[in-house]
Protein backbone atom coordinates (compact mmCIF):
# COMPACT_ATOMS: atom_id res chain seq x y z
CA UNK A 1 0.00 0.00 0.00
CA UNK A 2 2.85 2.30 0.30
CA UNK A 3 6.31 2.60 -1.18
CA UNK A 4 8.26 2.90 2.15
CA UNK A 5 7.83 0.75 4.80
CA UNK A 6 9.40 -0.16 8.33
CA UNK A 7 11.76 -3.21 9.25
CA UNK A 8 13.83 -4.34 11.27
CA UNK A 9 17.98 -3.16 11.65
CA UNK A 10 20.34 -5.36 13.66
CA UNK A 11 18.67 -4.34 16.76
CA UNK A 12 15.33 -5.50 16.19
CA UNK A 13 14.23 -1.68 15.77
CA UNK A 14 11.60 -1.28 13.20
CA UNK A 15 12.80 1.44 10.75
CA UNK A 16 11.97 2.25 7.11
CA UNK A 17 13.18 1.34 3.73
CA UNK A 18 11.80 0.53 0.25
CA UNK A 19 9.62 -2.36 0.03
CA UNK A 20 9.16 -5.20 -2.78
CA UNK A 21 6.10 -5.26 -2.27
CA UNK A 22 3.17 -6.70 -5.04
CA UNK A 23 -0.26 -7.55 -4.86
CA UNK A 24 -3.31 -7.11 -6.82
CA UNK A 25 -5.75 -6.27 -3.75
CA UNK A 26 -3.43 -4.43 -1.75
CA UNK A 27 0.40 -4.01 -2.76
CA UNK A 28 1.87 -1.95 -5.48
CA UNK A 29 4.36 -3.19 -7.85
CA UNK A 30 8.38 -2.98 -7.68
CA UNK A 31 9.45 0.33 -7.82
CA UNK A 32 11.93 0.77 -10.53
CA UNK A 33 14.12 3.84 -9.90
CA UNK A 34 14.02 7.25 -7.83
CA UNK A 35 12.40 9.72 -9.41
CA UNK A 36 13.48 13.12 -8.84
CA UNK A 37 17.62 12.39 -8.35
CA UNK A 38 18.66 12.08 -4.85
CA UNK A 39 16.33 13.62 -3.14
CA UNK A 40 15.60 11.74 0.14
CA UNK A 41 12.06 10.53 0.73
CA UNK A 42 10.44 10.67 -3.03
CA UNK A 43 8.75 8.02 -4.03
CA UNK A 44 10.45 5.52 -6.82
CA UNK A 45 8.85 5.41 -10.05
CA UNK A 46 7.13 2.35 -10.60
CA UNK A 47 8.61 0.16 -14.27
CA UNK A 48 5.86 -0.74 -16.85
CA UNK A 49 7.69 -3.41 -17.75
CA UNK A 50 8.23 -5.38 -14.40
CA UNK A 51 5.59 -8.33 -14.28
CA UNK A 52 4.19 -7.06 -10.88
CA UNK A 53 3.01 -4.26 -12.09
CA UNK A 54 1.59 -6.56 -15.26
CA UNK A 55 0.12 -8.81 -13.27
CA UNK A 56 -1.66 -5.34 -11.63
CA UNK A 57 -2.91 -4.01 -14.52
CA UNK A 58 -4.43 -6.85 -15.99
CA UNK A 59 -6.24 -8.05 -13.43
CA UNK A 60 -7.36 -4.34 -13.02
CA UNK A 61 -8.47 -4.37 -16.57
CA UNK A 62 -10.25 -7.99 -16.20
CA UNK A 63 -12.10 -6.65 -13.81
CA UNK A 64 -13.21 -3.19 -15.57
CA UNK A 65 -14.36 -4.86 -18.21
CA UNK A 66 -16.18 -7.84 -16.63
CA UNK A 67 -18.00 -5.63 -14.88
CA UNK A 68 -19.50 -3.78 -18.04
CA UNK A 69 -20.48 -6.91 -19.80
CA UNK A 70 -21.85 -7.88 -15.96
CA UNK A 71 -23.82 -4.15 -16.22
CA UNK A 72 -24.67 -4.84 -20.00
CA UNK A 73 -24.65 -8.17 -20.83
CA UNK A 74 -24.61 -10.76 -17.77
CA UNK A 75 -27.23 -9.54 -15.53
CA UNK A 76 -25.38 -8.03 -12.46
CA UNK A 77 -28.14 -7.04 -9.77
CA UNK A 78 -26.34 -3.78 -8.70
CA UNK A 79 -28.00 -0.45 -9.87
CA UNK A 80 -25.12 0.43 -12.67
CA UNK A 81 -23.63 3.57 -10.63
CA UNK A 82 -22.84 1.61 -7.67
CA UNK A 83 -18.77 0.53 -9.17
CA UNK A 84 -18.76 4.56 -9.75
CA UNK A 85 -19.27 4.96 -6.19
CA UNK A 86 -17.19 2.10 -4.77
CA UNK A 87 -14.46 3.22 -7.00
CA UNK A 88 -14.30 7.48 -5.39
CA UNK A 89 -14.99 5.86 -1.82
CA UNK A 90 -11.98 3.88 -2.42
CA UNK A 91 -9.94 6.35 -4.18
CA UNK A 92 -10.45 9.29 -1.59
CA UNK A 93 -10.09 6.81 1.57
CA UNK A 94 -6.51 5.05 -0.48
CA UNK A 95 -5.66 8.73 -1.10
CA UNK A 96 -6.69 9.66 2.59
CA UNK A 97 -4.79 7.09 4.52
CA UNK A 98 -1.61 7.22 2.71
CA UNK A 99 -1.80 11.11 3.26
CA UNK A 100 -1.86 10.60 6.38
CA UNK A 101 0.26 7.67 7.05
CA UNK A 102 3.27 9.86 4.90
CA UNK A 103 2.72 12.99 7.41
CA UNK A 104 3.11 11.01 10.64
CA UNK A 105 5.89 9.26 9.14
CA UNK A 106 8.02 11.88 8.15
CA UNK A 107 8.06 10.87 4.02
CA UNK A 108 6.53 11.58 0.62
CA UNK A 109 2.94 10.20 0.03
CA UNK A 110 3.36 6.66 -2.41
CA UNK A 111 1.50 9.14 -4.87
CA UNK A 112 3.51 11.60 -5.05
CA UNK A 113 6.79 12.76 -7.31
CA UNK A 114 5.88 10.53 -10.29
CA UNK A 115 2.83 12.49 -11.98
CA UNK A 116 -0.10 10.94 -13.45
CA UNK A 117 1.69 8.00 -13.28
CA UNK A 118 2.41 7.35 -10.01
CA UNK A 119 -1.39 7.99 -8.69
CA UNK A 120 -2.22 5.46 -11.51
CA UNK A 121 0.00 2.88 -10.11
CA UNK A 122 -0.31 3.47 -6.51
CA UNK A 123 -4.57 3.25 -7.25
CA UNK A 124 -4.37 -0.01 -9.50
CA UNK A 125 -5.31 -2.50 -6.23
CA UNK A 126 -7.71 0.04 -5.08
CA UNK A 127 -9.71 -0.45 -8.20
CA UNK A 128 -9.32 -3.94 -7.78
CA UNK A 129 -10.73 -3.79 -4.07
CA UNK A 130 -13.71 -1.47 -4.78
CA UNK A 131 -15.38 -3.40 -7.71
CA UNK A 132 -14.49 -6.97 -6.96
CA UNK A 133 -16.26 -5.56 -3.27
CA UNK A 134 -19.36 -3.95 -5.30
CA UNK A 135 -19.50 -6.75 -7.31
CA UNK A 136 -19.64 -9.70 -4.92
CA UNK A 137 -21.69 -8.33 -2.22
CA UNK A 138 -25.89 -8.07 -2.46
CA UNK A 139 -27.05 -5.18 -0.13
CA UNK A 140 -30.84 -4.92 -1.88
CA UNK A 141 -30.82 -0.95 -2.86
CA UNK A 142 -28.53 0.32 0.21
CA UNK A 143 -25.04 0.90 -1.15
CA UNK A 144 -23.66 2.15 2.33
CA UNK A 145 -23.29 -1.48 3.35
CA UNK A 146 -20.84 -1.70 -0.01
CA UNK A 147 -19.26 1.55 1.16
CA UNK A 148 -18.56 0.07 4.38
CA UNK A 149 -16.73 -2.73 2.82
CA UNK A 150 -14.72 -0.96 0.61
CA UNK A 151 -13.63 1.49 3.18
CA UNK A 152 -12.73 -1.28 5.67
CA UNK A 153 -10.85 -3.38 2.62
CA UNK A 154 -8.70 -0.06 1.93
CA UNK A 155 -7.98 1.11 5.48
CA UNK A 156 -6.93 -1.93 6.78
CA UNK A 157 -4.08 -2.47 4.85
CA UNK A 158 -2.87 0.00 7.56
CA UNK A 159 -3.62 -1.06 10.63
CA UNK A 160 -3.04 -5.29 9.97
CA UNK A 161 0.84 -5.86 9.13
CA UNK A 162 2.89 -7.78 10.20
CA UNK A 163 6.94 -7.70 9.86
CA UNK A 164 7.04 -10.59 6.76
CA UNK A 165 10.16 -11.59 5.93
CA UNK A 166 11.83 -8.15 7.66
CA UNK A 167 9.09 -5.86 6.23
CA UNK A 168 5.79 -4.16 7.45
CA UNK A 169 3.33 -5.49 5.19
CA UNK A 170 -0.72 -6.11 5.48
CA UNK A 171 -1.53 -9.77 5.85
CA UNK A 172 -5.10 -9.67 5.26
CA UNK A 173 -6.19 -10.04 1.81
CA UNK A 174 -8.09 -6.67 1.19
CA UNK A 175 -11.48 -7.52 -0.89
CA UNK A 176 -11.91 -10.93 1.13
CA UNK A 177 -11.54 -9.24 4.41
CA UNK A 178 -13.87 -5.99 3.65
CA UNK A 179 -16.44 -8.62 2.52
CA UNK A 180 -16.19 -10.85 5.46
CA UNK A 181 -16.47 -7.72 8.05
CA UNK A 182 -19.42 -6.76 6.13
CA UNK A 183 -20.84 -10.05 6.09
CA UNK A 184 -20.80 -10.21 9.68
CA UNK A 185 -21.53 -6.60 11.01
CA UNK A 186 -24.55 -6.70 8.40
CA UNK A 187 -26.60 -10.04 8.67
CA UNK A 188 -29.59 -8.78 6.56
CA UNK A 189 -26.84 -8.60 3.79
CA UNK A 190 -25.54 -10.88 1.63
CA UNK A 191 -23.57 -12.32 -1.34
CA UNK A 192 -24.47 -11.67 -4.83
CA UNK A 193 -26.29 -14.50 -6.32
CA UNK A 194 -24.45 -16.99 -8.55
CA UNK A 195 -27.04 -16.46 -11.35
CA UNK A 196 -26.50 -13.08 -11.78
CA UNK A 197 -23.18 -13.57 -13.33
CA UNK A 198 -25.05 -15.48 -16.33
CA UNK A 199 -28.99 -14.47 -15.88
CA UNK A 200 -29.24 -13.16 -18.99
CA UNK A 201 -27.53 -15.36 -21.87
CA UNK A 202 -28.30 -18.29 -23.00
CA UNK A 203 -27.03 -21.61 -21.69
CA UNK A 204 -24.32 -22.53 -24.12
CA UNK A 205 -22.92 -18.58 -23.09
CA UNK A 206 -23.34 -19.63 -19.88
CA UNK A 207 -21.03 -22.92 -20.03
CA UNK A 208 -18.58 -20.94 -21.79
CA UNK A 209 -18.02 -17.78 -19.35
CA UNK A 210 -16.25 -19.80 -16.65
CA UNK A 211 -14.37 -21.41 -19.12
CA UNK A 212 -13.10 -18.49 -20.49
CA UNK A 213 -12.47 -16.68 -17.04
CA UNK A 214 -10.25 -19.98 -16.47
CA UNK A 215 -8.47 -19.76 -19.50
CA UNK A 216 -7.54 -16.19 -18.55
CA UNK A 217 -6.76 -16.53 -15.22
CA UNK A 218 -4.72 -19.72 -15.43
CA UNK A 219 -2.84 -17.24 -17.95
CA UNK A 220 -2.00 -14.81 -15.48
CA UNK A 221 -1.74 -16.75 -12.65
CA UNK A 222 1.13 -19.04 -14.57
CA UNK A 223 2.72 -16.19 -16.28
CA UNK A 224 2.85 -12.99 -14.03
CA UNK A 225 1.47 -14.01 -10.40
CA UNK A 226 3.02 -17.44 -10.02
CA UNK A 227 0.05 -18.75 -7.94
CA UNK A 228 -0.56 -22.03 -9.70
CA UNK A 229 0.54 -24.11 -6.83
CA UNK A 230 -1.81 -22.06 -4.58
CA UNK A 231 -4.18 -22.88 -6.81
CA UNK A 232 -3.33 -26.31 -6.87
CA UNK A 233 -3.32 -26.57 -3.24
CA UNK A 234 -6.56 -25.14 -3.14
CA UNK A 235 -8.36 -26.91 -5.85
CA UNK A 236 -6.75 -30.46 -4.10
CA UNK A 237 -8.00 -29.57 -0.15
CA UNK A 238 -11.45 -28.54 -2.19
CA UNK A 239 -11.92 -32.12 -3.78
CA UNK A 240 -10.36 -33.69 -0.62
CA UNK A 241 -12.49 -31.82 1.83
CA UNK A 242 -15.38 -33.33 -0.33
CA UNK A 243 -14.75 -36.80 -0.34
CA UNK A 244 -14.38 -36.80 3.39
CA UNK A 245 -17.36 -35.26 4.22
CA UNK A 246 -18.72 -38.10 1.86
CA UNK A 247 -17.66 -40.59 3.80
CA UNK A 248 -17.95 -39.78 6.91
CA UNK A 249 -21.05 -37.43 7.52
CA UNK A 250 -23.03 -38.90 4.61
CA UNK A 251 -22.98 -35.60 2.86
CA UNK A 252 -23.53 -35.64 -1.27
CA UNK A 253 -20.40 -35.77 -2.95
CA UNK A 254 -21.88 -34.35 -6.31
CA UNK A 255 -23.56 -31.69 -4.08
CA UNK A 256 -20.23 -31.24 -1.91
CA UNK A 257 -18.24 -30.61 -5.49
CA UNK A 258 -20.78 -28.65 -7.29
CA UNK A 259 -19.74 -25.04 -6.22
CA UNK A 260 -16.30 -25.76 -8.59
CA UNK A 261 -18.58 -25.55 -11.78
CA UNK A 262 -19.97 -22.17 -10.70
CA UNK A 263 -18.34 -18.78 -12.38
CA UNK A 264 -18.21 -17.27 -8.56
CA UNK A 265 -16.10 -20.53 -7.11
CA UNK A 266 -13.99 -20.05 -10.69
CA UNK A 267 -13.51 -15.94 -9.84
CA UNK A 268 -12.67 -16.93 -6.07
CA UNK A 269 -10.02 -19.61 -7.25
CA UNK A 270 -8.37 -17.03 -10.09
CA UNK A 271 -8.73 -13.85 -8.69
CA UNK A 272 -9.61 -13.47 -4.76
CA UNK A 273 -7.63 -16.55 -3.12
CA UNK A 274 -4.28 -16.00 -5.35
CA UNK A 275 -3.76 -12.12 -3.84
CA UNK A 276 0.04 -11.72 -4.17
CA UNK A 277 0.43 -9.21 -1.65
CA UNK A 278 -0.81 -11.31 0.95
CA UNK A 279 -0.08 -14.97 -0.07
CA UNK A 280 3.27 -16.49 -0.08
CA UNK A 281 5.94 -16.41 -2.89
CA UNK A 282 7.55 -19.92 -2.32
CA UNK A 283 5.76 -22.68 -4.07
CA UNK A 284 5.62 -25.08 -1.24
CA UNK A 285 4.52 -22.53 1.12
CA UNK A 286 1.85 -21.03 -1.90
CA UNK A 287 0.60 -24.86 -1.69
CA UNK A 288 0.28 -25.13 2.04
CA UNK A 289 -2.06 -22.05 1.82
CA UNK A 290 -4.14 -23.13 -0.48
CA UNK A 291 -4.41 -26.16 1.34
CA UNK A 292 -4.85 -24.56 4.11
CA UNK A 293 -7.96 -22.45 3.05
CA UNK A 294 -9.52 -25.42 1.71
CA UNK A 295 -8.97 -27.35 5.09
CA UNK A 296 -10.54 -24.50 7.00
CA UNK A 297 -13.19 -24.56 4.08
CA UNK A 298 -14.42 -28.22 5.09
CA UNK A 299 -14.54 -28.02 8.58
CA UNK A 300 -16.60 -24.66 8.38
CA UNK A 301 -19.09 -26.58 5.96
CA UNK A 302 -18.82 -29.46 8.88
CA UNK A 303 -20.57 -26.89 11.22
CA UNK A 304 -22.64 -25.52 8.78
CA UNK A 305 -21.27 -21.95 8.12
CA UNK A 306 -22.39 -19.80 5.44
CA UNK A 307 -19.97 -17.96 3.26
CA UNK A 308 -17.30 -20.09 3.84
CA UNK A 309 -15.02 -19.25 0.81
CA UNK A 310 -14.46 -16.09 2.61
CA UNK A 311 -14.50 -16.82 6.28
CA UNK A 312 -12.28 -19.73 4.97
CA UNK A 313 -9.53 -17.19 3.45
CA UNK A 314 -10.23 -14.32 6.41
CA UNK A 315 -9.05 -17.42 9.14
CA UNK A 316 -6.11 -18.73 7.28
CA UNK A 317 -4.91 -14.55 6.64
CA UNK A 318 -5.19 -14.39 10.55
CA UNK A 319 -2.80 -17.21 10.94
CA UNK A 320 -0.69 -16.45 9.16
CA UNK A 321 0.06 -13.39 10.45
CA UNK A 322 0.26 -14.26 13.78
CA UNK A 323 2.47 -16.64 12.85
CA UNK A 324 4.91 -13.94 11.51
CA UNK A 325 4.13 -11.54 14.55
CA UNK A 326 5.24 -14.66 16.60
CA UNK A 327 8.01 -15.48 14.36
CA UNK A 328 9.14 -11.87 15.45
CA UNK A 329 8.86 -12.11 18.70
CA UNK A 330 10.90 -14.86 19.49
CA UNK A 331 13.43 -13.64 17.08
CA UNK A 332 13.76 -10.43 18.62
CA UNK A 333 13.64 -12.03 22.41
CA UNK A 334 16.80 -14.34 20.73
CA UNK A 335 18.61 -11.64 19.89
CA UNK A 336 17.97 -9.72 22.71
CA UNK A 337 19.34 -12.56 24.82
CA UNK A 338 22.75 -12.71 22.46
CA UNK A 339 23.31 -9.37 22.31
CA UNK A 340 22.76 -8.98 26.30
CA UNK A 341 26.86 -8.37 27.90
CA UNK A 342 28.77 -10.94 29.73
CA UNK A 343 28.75 -10.70 33.37
CA UNK A 344 32.54 -9.46 34.64
CA UNK A 345 34.33 -12.45 36.05
CA UNK A 346 33.58 -13.10 39.55
CA UNK A 347 36.87 -11.54 41.85
CA UNK A 348 39.32 -13.78 42.52
CA UNK A 349 41.13 -13.72 46.01
CA UNK A 350 44.77 -13.12 45.26
CA UNK A 351 47.54 -14.73 48.03
CA UNK A 352 49.11 -11.77 49.57
CA UNK A 353 53.41 -12.51 50.10
CA UNK A 354 53.80 -13.03 53.75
Amino acid sequence: MTDVKPVEDARGVLTTASPDTAGRNGGNPVPRQQAGGDRPGVPPRVDSRDPRYMALRNFAMSMTVFNILGYTVLGFEQPWTWPFFALAIGYATEILVETVAARATGRSAAYSGNGMWGMYTFLLPTHITALAANMLLYANDNFWPIGFAVVVAVGQKALLQAPIRGRMRHFMNPSNFGITATLLVFSWVNVAPPYHFTENVPDMISILIPIVIVTAGTVLNAMLTKKVPLIVGWLGAFIIQALVRHWIWDVSLWGALVPITGVAFVLFTNYMITDPGTTPTAGWMQFMFGASVGMVYGVLMVFNIVYTTFFAVTIVCLLRGLFWWGKWLLERKHRDVSLDPAPPPAAVALPTAR
